[in-house]
């Protein structure tokens, strides 16, 4: 069985869709959760996919925050060993602040709560067939990396998806959550709701009804493409 490396932010998150799809691809889920003191691997012998999903805290929480001082030591071995590698907003913001990019709150204070539209650039149509609609939960933003491809775009915060070489894979959105997870995140972090560019939980809930089908065929689709 191929094995994928699942890295997360906290000890109650999920990986969601994305985990049930990779295990329906013929994954083994290793999930390591560093905030609460797992171990990163030294190397990557025997791991064919790396996820690195989102939290709540930042990217540049390295001096306070143990655990995102331990992903960004390890992330280098990703790239230096060419894994097939997905992160998940935080995730993104890791990868991209890895590869040296500045990691930032949007300048007017808004946030990406909810769903929100992304349309793909010319590049991103291999893996975009059009504008979506996806759910969003993040204060911060990235630069593109230099050397990286920019997938798709957004209004609020302009990279959404990017491509590192021929197997880092980047996107801000967050198409692992599903119905129960949006009631969970909507009730622990009831605060961002006031926020700039929230939507309410009630907005969220009818625009899962409207949305995910779409989300659900593209992650497939996606994760095909990006841990064949």
């Amino acid at each position: 069985m191929k094995r994928a490396l699942v890295i997360v932010q906290q000890e109650t998150s999920s990986p969601g869709r994305v985990g049930d799809r990779l295990r329906q691809m013929g994954f083994d889920l290793d999930i390591r959760c560093p905030n609460i003191g797992d171990a990163l691997p030294g190397n990557l012998d025997g791991v064919d996919a790396v996820v690195i999903f989102g939290g709540p805290m930042s990217a540049n929480d390295d001096g306070t925050v143990p655990g995102v001082r331990a992903q960004l030591d390890f992330l280098p071995t990703v790239f230096e060993t060419d894994t097939p590698t997905l992160g998940i907003c935080l995730g993104a913001q890791l990868l991209a602040r890895t590869l040296g990019s500045s990691i930032r709150r949007h300048p007017y204070g808004f946030v990406e709560v909810g769903y929100h539209p992304v349309v793909p650039t010319a590049e991103g149509a291999e893996h975009f067939e059009g504008p979506m609609r996806v759910f969003q939960w993040h204060r911060e933003g990235f630069d593109l990396p230099d050397g990286a491809t920019c997938l798709a775009m957004g209004e609020t915060f302009r990279n959404q998806a990017f491509r590192y070489g021929d197997n880092v894979f980047g996107v801000q959105f967050h198409p692992e959550v599903l119905r129960d997870m949006i009631e969970l995140w909507t009730e622990r972090a009831s605060d961002d709701l006031v926020l700039h560019g929230a939507q309410s939980k009630a907005d969220q809930l009818v625009d899962f009804d409207r949305y995910d089908p779409a989300i659900d065929r593209w992650l497939t689709q996606f994760l095909g493409q990006v841990f064949t």
